[in-house]
C-alpha cells in the first residue's frame, strides 16, 4: 500500500477558532505542519505566503482580542526569507 505524500503530517490541521493544532494540540502551525507546508510549496513560496496570510486574516477574525503582531509572527515569521 502506497501513501499519499506527507499523510503523516495531514493530522496537523488546524481547529478553529483558536489556531490550535488536531494531532498535538499546540499552536497552529506546529512543527510537524511547518515542515509539511514548507514541502508542499517548496516551489511556490509565495503561494505559502498567501496560504498562511489568508489563515492569519481568519485568525485576525475569530480571535479579536490577540494581539495582531504575536499571531504574526506565528503564521508567517517562520517562513525562510524569499531567496
Amino acid at each position: 500500500m502506497t501513501l499519499r505524500p506527507f499523510a503523516r503530517f495531514r493530522a496537523h490541521t488546524h481547529t478553529r477558532p483558536l489556531f490550535l493544532c488536531r494531532a498535538c494540540g499546540g499552536p497552529w502551525p506546529c512543527q510537524p505542519a511547518r515542515l509539511a507546508l514548507l514541502a508542499i510549496y517548496r516551489e511556490d513560496p509565495a503561494g505559502l505566503r498567501n496560504c498562511l496570510t489568508g489563515r492569519l486574516m481568519i485568525a485576525l477574525a475569530d480571535q479579536p482580542g490577540t494581539d495582531p503582531t504575536a499571531l504574526r509572527a506565528r503564521f508567517l515569521g517562520w517562513i525562510p526569507p524569499d531567496p
